[in-house]
């Protein structure tokens, strides 16, 4: 009896495939001797067929082609370079290229995916990377970080870009109670001149800041009581005719510093405190004290968190001496001034001020104080390893299936609807893998590297009609070592302007293992072109080793890299390995 079905692609190298039945039974081999012109039958084709049983299964015989789906060559290696393809299929590269068999291939078994869902793929492919974008009250995964936040024993949140950081901000932000208020101050295309110019000059460097930090904390909370309806009524008019102001966070700086605003502040005070005999403060650095003392007697027993975000913009302008100095000092002063308002509010607990940092790692790196040592008891480190991501991720596959679920899926289950539950081969020896360690291998073990590579798998199996094959997988992997760069350009840019000309030095290498002797070869060539500024190739290697674009690899099979270690230091009497996930966009591979 003829049956139709759906064939879902040729097994890489193989000279056979498999086609989904549309009476949803598994899915049956198809070999290439069985149909005519099979080189132009691609996954998504609709095939007509007969079943034959036979001793190792169901195999489709007597085949006709319904309709033919265009080729996507995902199994393809698009080294495009400057206007000029050069595409050539995986198929054809060097197998004596590179020495270790687990990096080396990347052929794939074919994936049980009978268990996917239709309406699951469409919806991990509306996830988003950018934890703003996404539907925080659906996905947000309750890390033991929250609770000590919540608690304040925790007000400095640091950790690499994608960690997570915004996530747990917006979190916060979005907080609605009758007795817990927050506001995030976001510096994104902040001016950041109209802070340096606001120094105390009671203090030396780095100190000079602390003050207006700490102004900035208190009239913030001054507008987070105007939501407190606990409050006196009375005492929330007078507050909005200062503070009930939605214009932009730099606006509402120089409003605040100015001569009339702090007037009228100024009389507020001796209207709250019926002390006819203070004196006119100068300037908005005696304010300060103002305030402090308003919040002390009028905040009430609520929570108030002012939450600090996205705070390197600035820093991408470091390499000029004055600009870093100038940077590094307003980013130390803000730890201290964040410090100081807990020291002052959390001794008695009566006011639960909660004003939270949330930084990027390299950043914290290179701020230095004689107390920062002190500040690790109130750091939580957004460090990431295989068990939690694999938490995260049955969390968001359960929230993606079901958005109000409470019981979670174990992790095998919940990533088995998506991807199946057959391994992926790897290396020349046929050594399998399951395809999260395969994906796994390829990122950094952020939250946002999973989210942008299930996210990019679902938008592909979609669009072109089929499963989370391994085709899928392999293509995907390509487009995810692109979105790899360019996080790190992103993120190194302030430190090596010419991150960019740095990796087309490595590409030119065209190994992913290699002696650092060779790496200050092909360095030295683009200094010499001209392409690259930097001429130390050794601290080059160090800022490449801290981000993880580079690992040691002390012997064969062993890699030290940062992200997985965070107490690891580049040993340069060692060979050099790039991390897998960048070799396709450097066309290592």
């Amino acid at each position: 009896m003829n049956q139709e079905g759906m064939f879902r692609g040729w097994v890489a190298q193989r000279s056979f495939g498999f086609v989904r039945p549309d009476d949803g039974s598994t899915d049956i081999f198809v070999h290439m001797s069985e149909i005519a012109n099979w080189q132009d039958v691609n996954a998504g084709a609709r095939l007509s067929f007969t079943v034959r049983q036979t001793e190792k299964g169901r195999s489709a015989t007597a085949i006709k082609v319904i309709s033919y789906k265009p080729p996507t060559r995902p199994g393809a290696v698009d080294t495009t370079e400057n206007g000029v393809s050069s595409t050539h299929h995986a198929s054809t590269r060097d197998p004596n290229s590179f020495d270790d068999e687990v990096l080396t291939s990347e052929e794939v078994e074919e994936l049980d995916t009978h268990q996917v869902e239709d309406e699951l793929l469409k919806e991990v492919s509306r996830w988003k990377r950018e934890a703003k974008a996404e539907d925080n009250a659906r996905y947000f995964w309750h890390v033991r970080e929250v609770d000590q936040i919540s608690q304040g024993d925790a007000y400095f949140v640091i950790g690499r870009k994608g960690s997570g950081k915004t996530a747990i901000c917006e979190y916060f932000n979005s907080l609605e109670s009758h007795d817990a208020f927050s506001e995030k101050l976001s510096f994104r295309s902040f001016p950041w001149n109209e802070l340096y110019i606001h120094k105390n000059q009671k203090y030396t460097n780095p100190n000079q800041f602390i003050t207006i930090w700490k102004f900035l904390i208190y009239s913030t909370v001054c507008r987070l009581m105007l939501k407190n309806q606990a409050l006196d009524e009375g005492l929330r008019t007078e507050l909005a005719r200062l503070y009930d102001d939605n214009t932009s966070l730099s606006r509402r700086i120089g409003k605040w510093v100015g001569k009339e605003f702090g007037v009228s502040l100024f009389g507020l005070s001796i209207k709250l405190t019926n002390d006819g005999n203070k004196k006119e403060p100068i300037d908005w650095v005696e304010h300060v004290d103002y305030l402090e003392d308003l919040l002390s007697k009028y905040a009430g027993e609520a929570t108030y968190y002012v939450l600090f975000d996205e705070l390197d913009e600035d820093y991408r302008d470091i390499i000029a001496l004055e600009q870093y100095e100038q940077y590094t000092a307003l980013i130390t002063s803000l730890f201290k001034a964040v410090q100081d308002v807990r020291t002052t509010f959390g001794s008695d607990g009566s006011l639960r001020l909660f004003p939270v940092i949330f930084l990027r790692d390299d950043i914290y790196d290179i701020v230095k104080d004689s107390d920062k040592n002190k500040w690790g008891d109130f750091k939580v480190d957004l460090n990431w390893d295989e068990e939690k991501v694999k938490r995260l991720i049955a969390f968001r596959i359960s929230r993606a299936l079901d958005a109000d679920c409470q019981d979670i899926l174990p992790f095998d289950t919940a990533w088995a609807k998506v991807f199946g539950s057959r391994a992926i081969g790897i290396g020349r020896r046929k050594k399998t893998v399951s395809t999260f360690e395969f994906i796994s291998r390829s990122t950094f073990l952020r939250p946002r590297d999973f989210v942008s590579y299930l996210q990019n798998c679902a938008h592909y199996a979609i669009e072109n009609g089929v499963r989370i094959q391994p085709e899928v997988v392999r293509y995907v992997d390509k487009a995810f070592s692109n979105y790899l760069r360019q996080e790190l350009t992103d993120e190194l840019f302030a430190v090596l302007p010419d991150i960019a000309n740095i990796f087309d030095a490595i590409s030119q290498l065209r190994k992913w293992n290699f002696s650092i002797p060779e790496l200050e070869r092909a360095y030295n060539q683009q200094v010499e072109q001209g392409f690259v500024q930097e001429k130390n190739v050794k601290f080059v290697l160090q800022v490449l080793f801290l981000f993880s674009v580079v690992g040691n690899t002390p012997y064969t099979g062993r890699y030290v890299f940062r992200y997985q270690n965070r107490e690891a230091r580049l040993n340069f009497n060692e060979r050099v390995v790039v991390h897998r996930g960048l070799f396709k966009a450097l066309q290592i591979l």
